[in-house]
């Protein structure tokens, strides 16, 4: 696959049409970052060499079908690949994502099937960092438990809000149990692994049972053939071996874990004492060990109205929650920008106070302090009432534009005051050039 860069805005070599060439590169950037899908896909334990031959490649064959493609990236690593894809800017992206949810549909056959769930696509920028964190940790309950609350109930419903894109889950902790075999058992009673490995999955299976047919009526066998945890796969049996069983319990250790134990995620704060304690000290982590949400955005989409809108409901989340567990925001990426609008704001009214504070200390002249006082507050609404109209919103590059356009004012209204002083108070003038030209003697 070849990568095609696009080319936003043209320099015509005067300078002249900065801000339509600016608002050209913004516009294009927003198409650019619409136009990206992610792909992703888990294997619990998997190398990241196998998941680059067993499951990306698969994707990689199918997605490269796809018309319109104009760049594909994958990165593999222990347990998880991700895909990148970038369409062309005049492709229907609508029509793009059914291509991509067929290309999945086509290559879950040929993909492991030990996958516990499906690879799932999202429209997301991967460029793009995420713009809310959370953390859910407690000092009681265990990580797994605390997982559960964070994949089901959390996720899934921060997924919903309008303007998110993803929510990543870091430090994931599944519940799983683990088999810890013991090569001299195995070998001391004739057992393989791929053995012991059938018998695990036939002695969890939850298939259908059967029916009893009567002659008054029909019953449906329910047998609940589901193992929980590890002391039922304790008691499981492996095989016979000179008319007795073998038991799971007798090859190795059997015990409550998770199904990836080399990722984890902490949380520090200023309360667990970070940086001041012995812990710390000796190197240790003085942080708490928690599940980090990371929520991503849709490409487009305004940051502050989405985090708001999530913030909103978080309240109601944390009454669902039990109270062992305790969610906090790590990370809030509209806060710098709120700040930065204020600071704007500010910049803006300063500006405006010190011109017409020089203007009339200056000049003295009421009426060319007046005007100016009254153009730049009118040409900024003006200016927000056609964005209104238009459906813009603030960001970095219209918060610079507006800067610059309030000197552009300024200078101006300067410009003809100064050429209205100079004609009708000529003798303003001629003193001038007459000080001016005693200094140089």
């Amino acid at each position: 696959m070849t990568s095609n860069h696009a080319n936003f805005g043209a320099d015509n070599g005067n300078g002249a049409n900065l801000f339509d060439d600016c608002a050209e590169i913004s516009d294009g950037w927003s198409r650019l970052a619409k136009s990206v899908r992610q792909v992703s896909a888990s294997l619990p334990d998997g190398s990241p060499e196998t998941m680059a031959s067993s499951v990306a490649t698969p994707l990689e064959q199918q997605f490269s079908s796809i018309a319109g493609i104009t760049s594909m990236t994958s990165s593999s690593s222990l347990g998880s690949s991700q895909i990148t894809l970038q369409f062309d800017l005049n492709r229907d992206i609508d029509g793009a994502a059914q291509d991509v949810q067929a290309a999945i549909a086509k290559a879950i056959r040929q993909l492991p099937s030990t996958m516990t769930t499906p690879p799932s696509y999202r429209k997301v920028n991967p460029a793009d960092q995420p713009v809310l964190y959370l953390s859910l940790s407690s000092e009681i309950l265990p990580l797994s438990t605390i997982n559960k609350y964070a994949e089901t109930q959390l996720a899934q419903r921060l997924s919903m809000v309008s303007g998110v894109a993803q929510v990543n889950v870091f430090g994931s902790q599944k519940y799983a149990v683990r088999a810890l075999l013991d090569p001299n058992s195995l070998s001391a009673k004739g057992i393989g692994t791929d053995e012991v490995a059938d018998a695990i999955s036939k002695g969890n299976s939850n298939l259908p049972t059967g029916n009893l047919y009567g002659n008054q009526q029909n019953l449906t066998i329910e047998s609940n053939g589901q193992l929980t945890n590890a002391d039922a796969y304790r008691n499981l049996t492996i095989a016979y071996r000179n008319g007795s069983p073998v038991h799971l319990s007798d090859l190795g250790q059997v015990v409550d874990s998770v199904e990836n134990d080399k990722v984890a995620s902490w949380y520090f704060s200023r309360s667990l004492g970070f940086g001041e304690t012995e812990q710390a000290k000796a190197g240790e982590f003085p942080g708490r060990r928690a599940i980090v949400l990371a929520i991503q955005k849709q490409p487009g989409t305004n940051t502050v109205e989405t985090v708001a809108q999530i913030k909103k409901i978080l309240p109601n989340f944390q009454k669902q929650l039990p109270a062992a567990i305790s969610m906090e925001v790590l990370f809030d990426r509209s806060q710098p920008i709120k700040e930065s609008i204020e600071d704007v704001q500010f910049t803006l009214m300063l500006t405006i106070a010190l011109v017409v504070l020089v203007i009339f200390l200056f000049l003295r002249n009421l009426s060319a302090t007046i005007i100016p006082s009254l153009a730049v507050p009118l040409s900024l609404v003006a200016t927000f009432g056609v964005m209104l109209l238009l459906g813009y919103s603030l960001d970095n590059l219209s918060l610079m534009a507006l800067t610059l356009v309030v000197g552009l004012v300024v200078d101006r209204c300067n410009f003809g005051f100064w050429n209205r002083f100079l004609k009708f108070d000529t003798n303003v003038v001629q003193s001038i050039f007459a000080s001016t030209a005693s200094r140089w003697r």
